[in-house]
């Protein structure tokens, strides 16, 4: 497995891109081994027929958007995503034992470690949504529409592109659906790829989130539970005194929160914490039986997030221990699940993925921008695996809501060609 992240890059040459937040510097090795790349007469072609097959990009997103795929209920378009790869042209396809959809398109060197690239196949959005997309005017509306369908489209179109020029590569490339990247989904998807498939993985792109220029090179790691609260429950009056979970519950929060604030605002870098959703009871004149919340905390370091997941342990288990010792009658007890933990962690910009990925947005006019999300490429990032998210270009909106909106712009294809041009430099080109 390539650990190229840990390497010194010897002598770097460098210059500064304007309008990042921060000075980026690139190795202009990157900058020319990209304009070489770009002038190849097959890429050329690709690029041309990526512009060309516009409308039927637009047509393969529009079906894929109309096919609902719910949390943990990726099935159905996964099947279409499938058959889309088999028409565009694989070598092999097939569905692995959690979902995700991979086609592979082989390499010619026989060098070990796949270049993977994929978008996530799921929704925010539970059964029943109506997900028919409505034009009006340029503007494509539906939920689901940008985060992240447009993206499994740029994937089809990157890869008839490439088999229309007849591209091909030295290393393998996986073209991936991949399940589970929204919500308690918890990256299973892309645990899956890196934890038990046992793939060797070269390196991972990520197309997710808007415009062209974003690249993220750190995973926003995170940590979620829900704590379940019990009590025996009873009638407000005739059981009055009876311990009460919704009280421990509300101890529980401030305890906590007390406690989190404190360690948030220290000298530390940014580490969150919230209370998201909580419930329980059966009516309000009735001390509930159950009580529970579901709490979210990040980071991107690997530290703060265990330090502040043992302050919210710590703290539910005093609050809960003083509730109980508050004179109430009977006790309450609890139970912690966790629901989610995505790892967290930063690569280098010097390493050869992110310089490339600088160096392609650059070619194509885009404002290179490092960043930090919470996206599939946590996991590889992780395990110090070369990875980096991009956008899928275009012009869009009101993501994870019912009112979101596209707008296929001349972005939009040119993000087609920067993912492809960023996969061929690291696949290596086949001459």
């Amino acid at each position: 497995m390539s650990k190229i992240h840990l390497i010194a890059l010897a002598s770097l040459l460098v210059v500064h891109i304007s309008g990042a937040q921060d000075a980026i510097s690139i190795d202009k090795k990157f900058t020319k081994e990209i304009e070489r790349l770009a002038k190849d007469k097959k890429v050329a072609t690709a690029f041309k027929y990526i512009e060309q097959q516009k409308e039927q990009t637009t047509q393969d997103h529009i079906a894929l958007t109309e096919i609902l795929a719910a949390p943990f209920k990726e099935d159905k378009r996964g099947i279409a995503f499938a058959k889309l790869l088999e028409e565009a042209g694989v070598d092999s396809l097939w569905t692995d034992k959690v979902g995700n959809v991979i086609g592979l398109k082989k390499g010619t060197s026989g060098e070990s470690g796949y270049v993977g690239i994929d978008a996530h196949l799921d929704v925010v959005f539970p059964e029943g949504t109506d997900v028919t997309v409505k034009k009006v005017g340029d503007t494509l509306k539906a939920p689901g529409i940008g985060d992240d369908t447009r993206a499994l489209a740029n994937l089809i179109s990157m890869l008839k592109g490439m088999n229309k020029a007849g591209i091909k590569t030295d290393k393998d490339i996986l073209i991936v659906g991949s399940v589970g990247e929204e919500g308690l989904g918890d990256l299973r998807g892309m645990k899956y790829i890196f934890n038990e498939s046992g793939m060797d993985i070269d390196s991972w792109i990520a197309i997710d989130g808007g415009s062209m220029g974003r690249i993220s090179n750190a995973g926003l790691g995170s940590k979620r539970y829900k704590l379940l609260v019990k009590g025996k429950g009873g009638h407000s009056w005739g059981a009055f005194g009876l311990a009460n979970p919704h009280h421990a519950l509300g101890k529980a929060i401030d305890v906590f929160s007390k406690s989190a604030w404190e360690y948030t605002s220290g000298d530390i870098s940014k580490t969150s914490f919230n209370v998201g959703r909580i419930g329980g009871g059966t009516s309000v004149n009735s001390i509930p039986f159950e009580s529970w919340m579901e709490v979210d905390m990040r980071a991107i370091s690997p530290k703060n997030l265990d330090e502040i997941e043992e302050i919210f342990k710590s703290s539910v288990e005093k609050a809960i221990n003083e509730y109980n010792s508050s004179g109430v009658e009977g006790e309450v007890t609890y139970e912690l699940i966790k629901i989610g933990d995505r790892p967290s962690g930063e690569l280098s910009s010097d390493i050869p993925l992110v310089q490339r990925s600088i160096a392609a947005t650059e070619y194509f006019g885009g404002t290179p921008s490092l960043g930090t999300g919470s996206t599939n490429i946590n996991i590889p990032v992780s395990k110090g695996i070369p990875a980096v998210c991009i956008g899928r270009g275009g012009s869009g909106g009101g993501a994870h809501s019912l009112h979101e909106w596209y707008v296929n712009d001349e972005s939009a294809e040119e993000s087609i060609k920067l993912a492809l041009l960023i996969t061929l430099a690291q696949a290596g080109l086949d001459k």
